[in-house]
């Protein structure tokens, strides 16, 4: 970019002119080795004094004359219209600015991290569009702009509600609301002057109709603010961390040197002896503080963090209502605000370091205390990953070295076993032999064995004990970042908040007028009143507030919506059980054996995959409506409106993904009936039934496929194609390569959302798939990185955050943890068949195997009794003829007094797995809780550590205090000393000069 602006310009007939913004030296840009003074001369521009900014007096009179061309009616009651008129002549989207990773050392000028005189960083910027209109629409526009200051009395647009246009407005009309925004920047801008920040504009870049303000906030300004907010800096004091001794020692010396080759080769990495003691900084006590380097004592993220809070609090106030950046932006006047980029970390945001532990500190003095706990809460979690990836794999290999052990599916598979199947569909489905379903009875004990049972225990406990470790692993951080006695005070209102509160003011106001008309006044008390009128405008969104009434159409368009979106999934999974039932039969009629024999795989991979893609595309649509949802609510601040966004969002994608697999886990099969009385839907489609394995299996299939799936194509397509896809087209548009093409920071949400998801396969179904946290483990390993990378090279850097946890994700966690208890119990004991063996073993086996186990879960159906038009329509297909087939449930048999009735097994069975959902489920939270409760939220270091920090602290402010003491004692006393002097006579002088010239030495001394 070329930073030769016209930032002191002022444009030439009735637009009144700009104030000079920049307090550093004249812009001059760069010739062939030399550099020249900008050109004053430059389409109709001319540049103001040099000297203007130094006459502050005539400074505060241009800002205070700035409207001085519009008739005097319109004076300080005039709203300019604050939204971007879309059809301008110029895109809105949000943009950013260039930033060069790489400087160039030979420059004088450091272009884009610093100002023209290469001293001054930039610490902010904001971005706006403008259009360069000809000198020959001057005084059109003048009228234009006075016509529309009349009207614009009349219906007054409020902050967040954009002015609507027709297409058949002129070009002037649009010209006017140029007018009115850059009005509105100057006021805003002098704000920030007079709040003491420093600005340079430019606008004579080679992007057209973009310009940028370079904000730098001094040193007075930074500690002026650090001690408002009251930030801790760290001050001269050190003193020694406690370290470990003895074994414990000698144990975190070995792990240190096996895990050097995984550590990150930064400083702020390695281990800690030493620590600065940290205060909130306050200027009367400057010489506390280590000030011996006053350009790195706020490093970037504060300086960013300082100058956001002044753009919040600085208003801009030509109007009825008050408005900060966040207004400023909501309304276009500008069209982005973010810090630069000034960092690329190689030993972070580098796929080839994925094997490394992350540089935790950095990520936090670059990105803010938000960002680096989501990357440390990432890190935790894909740690405690490891263990549970191991156990998995050692519960699947142990399923697939007993397989072949497994008397149930040997009996499935032994061809000696002549039992014969009932059919699998009305008319066209024949019967079928058991030993067919082999290879599915194999696969199923491979996570159907009594390992299972002792994984989801494991997992449980894993669960709570990754809680407590990431609640140890925050109270370290909080100390190492100085976070101990953090208080997040109340937040700005957000400006969709104010227009609503402004508007039911106006609402309000504009009642009490119709009620109480006056007589017309005189000319001469018609400024006066309105003058009041806009001032007491300005502080009705302090007195007003939103109530639940006005927030009720909201609550009940939430309601509506969300059940509408929790029955539209519903209602989607069903039309995928209606798919299969639909294509088994039509498969069923296929005329090659190979292909019956294949309908039970093809059809639960085709139903898998469409259940991936509609969980894929809605996943993305239930996050634009659960914004919508959140914003139509205008909740008071972003933490508000982000904790309540999450709520929503969280839910319906929670719905969405887990519903197809509660309906395999919980519902398929259960609702079947029997052969002759079989449960149709419609009265044409027989509801589906469970493998004779079970319907673990096909849990397991559903649960990998979509799990896998979403990580892959979400992360691929969604985290990495459509970002470059959209970085590609901006770059093609501008022809260079910018931060320009950068997506802005749309939060955290989605990452912790993706994370918290898969948080829930890995527990709440893991009986059914052991291999779900080694999965999980390596996409967390790429997802690092991954975002990383995202948060480096393409996204717009964020406004540093400070935050002492994770807040509603903590909560949502351990409520998945608890639900994943309950959940497993379920899958144990209905899905699985391992309480009918252990019933079976106990109860009914002969000589104490599972001999005998597969003929005992069957049941009997004479053929003679089925329904009219269900038989099947080739019951020769076997070869011979079939008397009595079998099914699974347990019922009487054919020659019973009460055939086809639950038998006594099914209520033994049932009982049995009621007992053990219960016993199981208050064992693991006993377990749970225990491991809660016996492992501390704050280790037992960290809490001396704290403590020795207040006793520091209470010892220096001690000392200080004795000092001043003593120094005002010493100051009394040579006070004293020397009026006694003074009071001697010449004589007595003369003779005690020695006691004199001791009199005025004492000062000296001390």
């Amino acid at each position: 970019l070329s930073w030769c602006d016209s930032t002191m310009v002022g444009m030439s007939g009735s637009i009144p002119q700009r104030r000079r913004l920049s307090s550093g030296p004249r812009a001059h840009k760069p010739k062939q080795g030399g550099w020249e003074p900008c050109n004053s001369d430059f389409h109709g521009v001319d540049f103001l004094p040099d000297d203007l900014s130094e006459v502050p007096d005539e400074t505060g009179m241009r800002v205070n004359k700035k409207y001085s061309c519009l008739p005097a009616e319109e004076k300080g009651i005039h709203i300019i219209n604050i939204r971007a008129i879309e059809d301008i002549g110029y895109d809105q989207h949000e943009s950013t600015l260039l930033n060069s990773l790489s400087k160039n050392p030979d420059a004088d000028c450091k272009y884009g991290l610093y100002f023209r005189d290469g001293k001054r960083k930039v610490d902010y910027i904001l971005v706006y569009h403008y259009k360069k209109s000809s000198a020959g629409r001057t005084l059109t526009r003048r009228a234009l702009h006075n016509d529309a200051g009349a009207r614009s009395t009349k219906q007054d647009p409020l902050p967040g509600k954009g002015v609507q246009t027709e297409m058949g407005e002129s070009e002037p009309h649009a010209d006017c609301h140029e007018d009115d925004k850059r009005f509105r920047r100057e006021e805003y801008e002098g704000n920030l002057v007079e709040a003491g920040l420093e600005l340079e504009h430019d606008e004579d870049t080679k992007i057209h109709g973009v310009g940028f303000v370079k904000i730098h906030a001094p040193w007075n300004v930074l500690c002026r603010e650090a001690e408002f907010l009251k930030l801790k800096m760290p001050t001269k004091k050190m003193y020694q961390i406690n370290q470990t001794h003895g074994l414990l020692k000698k144990i975190n010396s070995v792990i240190q040197k096996i895990t050097e080759p995984i550590q990150p080769k930064v400083a702020e990495h390695k281990p800690q002896t030493v620590k600065r003691l940290s205060y909130p900084f306050s200027r009367e006590k400057q010489h506390l503080f280590d000030l011996s380097d006053r350009d790195s004592f706020f490093d970037s993220k504060t300086r960013s963090t300082i100058v956001y809070e002044i753009l919040k609090r600085t208003t801009c106030t030509k109007a009825k209502y008050s408005m900060g950046i966040t207004s400023l932006l909501a309304n276009g006047v500008y069209s982005a605000a973010y810090p630069l980029h000034d960092l690329l970390c190689e030993e972070w945001a580098s796929y080839g370091v994925f094997y490394k532990y992350q540089p935790i500190d950095l990520v936090r003095k670059y990105f803010g205390e938000k960002i680096g706990l989501y990357f440390a809460w990432l890190g935790v979690y894909t740690q405690m990953l490891i263990p549970a990836s191991i156990v998995g794999i050692i519960v699947f290999l142990y399923g697939c070295a007993t397989v072949d052990e497994n008397i149930p599916s040997m009996e499935m598979c032994d061809q000696r076993n002549n039992i014969t199947m009932c059919p699998l569909c009305d008319r066209t489905c024949s019967y079928w032999k058991m030993s067919s379903a082999c290879a599915t009875a194999r696969a199923s004990h491979l996570f159907d064995n009594p390992a299972t049972v002792f994984f989801s225990v494991f997992m449980a406990l894993w669960a709570a004990t990754f809680m407590e470790h990431w609640k140890r692993k925050q109270m370290r951080l909080n100390y190492r970042w100085d976070l101990t006695g953090f208080e997040e005070e109340e937040a700005h209102p957000r400006a969709e908040y104010e227009a609503k509160v402004l508007e039911k003011s106006l609402r309000k106001e504009h009642k009490h007028k119709e009620k109480h008309r006056y007589f017309p006044e005189e000319a001469a008390n018609k400024w006066r009143q309105r003058v009041k009128t806009v001032m007491a405008g300005v502080k009705l969104t302090d007195k007003e507030k939103l109530t639940w009434k006005d927030r009720f159409p909201a609550y009940l368009t939430n309601f509506v919506g969300i059940i509408f979106m929790v029955g539209l999934t519903f209602a989607i999974v069903f039309g995928v059980i209606i798919y299969r039932i639909s294509t088994a039969a039509a498969l069923a009629i296929s005329a090659t054996p190979s292909g019956r024999s294949s309908v039970r795989v093809t059809v639960t991979a085709t139903a898998v995959i469409i259940n991936l893609v509609v969980i894929i595309f809605l996943d993305e649509v239930y996050g634009c409506i659960a914004r919508w949802l959140t914003q139509i609510e205008v909740p008071k601040t972003d933490k508000n409106f982000e904790e309540r966004l999450i709520f929503k969002a969280f839910l319906l994608k929670f719905v969405n993904a887990y519903t197809p697999i509660f309906y395999v886990a919980f519902f398929k099969g259960r609702f079947v009936g029997r052969p002759g009385d079989y449960v149709y839907i419609f009265h044409s489609f027989r509801m589906e039934e469970c493998a004779p394995g079970g319907c673990l299996m096909e849990l397991c299939i559903q649960l990998s496929i979509i799990m896998l799936g979403k990580q892959l194509i979400q992360n691929n397509l969604f985290e990495i194609g459509i970002p470059k896809m959209k970085k590609f087209i901006r770059y093609m548009k501008l022809k260079r390569r910018l931060d320009y093409n950068l997506e802005p920071f749309s939060g955290l949400t989605p990452e912790y959302m993706e994370m918290i998801i898969q948080f829930g396969f890995v527990t709440l179904f893991v009986a059914s798939f052991p291999l779900a946290p080694l999965f999980a483990l390596l996409n967390n390993i790429i997802e690092i990185r991954l975002d990383a990378k995202k948060f480096v090279t393409e996204l717009r850097r964020p406004v540093a955050v400070r935050a002492k946890d994770i807040g509603i994700w903590y909560n949502i966690l351990r409520g998945i943890g608890k639900l994943a208890v309950i959940i497993n119990a379920f899958v144990i004991s209905f899905t699985s068949d391992f309480i009918p063996r252990l019933v079976y073993l106990y109860m009914y086996s002969e000589n104490g195997t599972m001999h005998g186990f597969v003929n005992h879960t069957l049941s009997s159906f004479n053929v003679s009794d089925f329904q009219a038009g269900t038989a099947p329509n080739d019951p020769m297909e076997l070869g011979y003829e079939v008397q009595i087939c079998r099914y699974k449930d347990y019922r009487e048999p054919p020659w019973s007094e009460n055939k086809y009735d639950i038998s006594k097994d099914f209520w033994a069975v049932l009982a049995a797995r009621l007992a053990f959902v219960i016993v199981f489920q208050n064992l693991v939270m006993f377990m749970s809780d225990f491991v809660d409760w016996i492992i501390p939220d704050i280790p037992k270091d960290i809490s001396q550590q704290i403590h020795k920090e207040k006793v520091l602290m209470v010892e220096v402010f001690m000392r200080e205090e004795q000092g001043k003491l003593q120094m005002e004692t010493w100051k009394d006393k040579d006070k004293k000393k020397g009026e006694n002097c003074n009071n001697h006579s010449p004589r007595l002088s003369l003779s005690h000069s020695g006691s004199l010239s001791s009199c005025h030495s004492y000062p000296v001394d001390v």
